[in-house]
């Protein structure tokens, strides 16, 4: 079980899977932590346009030749490391409601938050649930533990959990389309 930064091991390949096949051109990531999903979205997404080959040499294409944007928010500073600053085009440091304000409709055709709902309390979970929807041109998708899980860490009091999320209750906030996982609901809301 995830606590800390990581998201839990059995999302992984179902998330990036999905992402994969819905092929953003750009993504918001909505509380990145260590940036797992940043990295793995960047190799994935970009492919072609990461590394120049050219006969017997190889080598790491710069940024502008890149064709995926991929920007991400995270509550806090002490979690980046260069694997963020490579991984995202953007990185905005502070309170995710506040970061997603000022965007305009439809600016992302991916938004995403994984395993960052529980860490909102109720009210402010569902202003972040269709924040999401609104950003996003395509599909916003969230993740949250199946269960509740007591979290509270005095060291990074954004890690602990305030809420418990149901099917019901992200069906209601329009997340209708579900990727199956044992220990947490996945779930999309189309645009």
């Amino acid at each position: 079980l995830s606590v800390m930064p990581f998201s839990q091991t059995s999302q992984l390949t179902p998330i990036v899977s999905w992402v994969e096949q819905l092929s953003p051109r750009s993504v918001l990531d909505i509380g990145i932590g260590m940036g797992q999903y940043g990295f793995l979205l960047r190799t994935k997404l970009e492919s072609l346009n990461l590394f120049h080959i050219e006969g017997d040499k190889g080598w790491l294409r710069p940024r502008n030749e890149w064709k995926v944007r991929i920007d991400g928010i995270e509550g806090y500073a002490g979690y980046i490391t260069p694997v963020q600053e490579w991984s995202y085009n953007r990185l905005l440091i502070g309170d995710a409601l506040e970061c997603l304000q000022p965007l305009s409709d439809q600016t992302y055709e991916l938004v995403m938050a994984i395993d960052v709902l529980e860490h909102f309390d109720k009210a402010d979970g569902l202003r972040l649930l269709a924040e999401m929807r609104r950003v996003a041109s395509k599909a916003a998708l969230v993740s949250t533990p199946k269960d509740f899980i007591h979290q509270d860490v005095p060291a990074n009091p954004l890690e602990n959990h305030r809420s418990h999320w149901s099917l019901v209750d992200l069906q209601t906030a329009g997340y209708t389309e579900i990727i199956p996982n044992e220990e947490s609901w996945i779930a999309i809301a189309r645009a």
